[in-house]
């Protein structure tokens, strides 16, 4: 399948908007689950879309933005997910494989702008001792704008431009590398949700992981959505629980009633 022109530019959009709300992460719009599925509406394969946000969003569900780190951009990531596996016709895990390395493209220029962008705190610091809020707000949202229209445009040249040598490059793979990307894609969401454990298992909870982790092995199910369900009973009565435990320690210890 091929991209077109106007494709191209409402691909281009949505990494725009995608890219302001991810310097704000109000919306949540940036990630890979929401900006797939409008992808694949702008593709006309709404599916496909889905299918590539699911997996693109298990595989960098546990990279967060912890202090100066910068991690390969999960918006880029499931972007060019969806476009490979559009233009392609590979799987959409295969996809996922293929479109890490547009992942650290955006990592490194995220890493670049952040550089550049420190050259502004000095002009932030005169404005600040002027007290001139308005011009502090334009000088932040220029900075915005200015990174989210870097996104914008590394998306139309990836899924516009080069679409020919990438689609071209990928059909001269051989079937047993494809194979292995398609490996590497079903390994990523594990790794994404190993990776989001690590910073919010505790010891308490290590129970319900394995509760989940039989229930969704063992028990046969359509979907995951009756897990779901179980995994908010289950937290509703942790949480009723805690809040009767809370009480019994508010009220003190125990008298003989005089």
């Amino acid at each position: 399948m091929e991209i077109t022109l106007v494709q191209g530019l409402l691909l281009a959009l949505v990494a725009f908007i995608g890219s302001l709300d991810q310097q704000m992460e109000v919306f949540l719009i940036f990630r890979p689950i929401i900006v797939c599925f409008f992808s694949g509406i702008v593709l006309g394969d709404v599916q496909l879309g889905l299918s590539s946000g699911a997996v693109a969003e298990l595989a960098y569900l546990g990279l967060l933005t912890i202090g100066g780190t910068v991690p390969p951009n999960p918006l880029i990531a499931g972007i060019m997910t969806t476009v490979i596996a559009y233009t392609s016709g590979v799987s959409a895990e295969a996809a996922l494989g293929l479109s890490l390395p547009f992942a650290l493209l955006g990592q490194w220029i995220g890493m670049i702008l952040s550089t550049l962008y420190s050259g502004l705190m000095k002009f932030a610091d005169d404005i600040c001792a002027r007290g001139d809020v308005a011009a502090l707000g334009r000088l932040i949202a220029l900075a915005a704008f200015g990174k989210a229209l870097v996104s914008a445009v590394v998306i139309f040249l990836s899924a516009y431009l080069i679409q020919e040598p990438i689609t071209v490059l990928v059909s001269q793979f051989p079937e047993w590398l494809i194979h292995g990307f398609r490996v590497a894609g079903n390994l990523l969401p594990g790794v994404g949700l190993a990776l989001l454990l690590k910073v919010m298992l505790k010891v308490d909870n290590v129970a319900y992981l394995f509760i989940g982790f039989i229930i969704a092995t063992y028990v046969e199910m359509g979907n995951v959505l009756p897990i779901a369900i179980i995994a908010v009973c289950i937290t509703f009565l942790s949480y009723i629980n805690s809040k009767d435990r809370q009480a019994y320690d508010v009220g003190g210890v125990d008298d003989d009633g005089i």
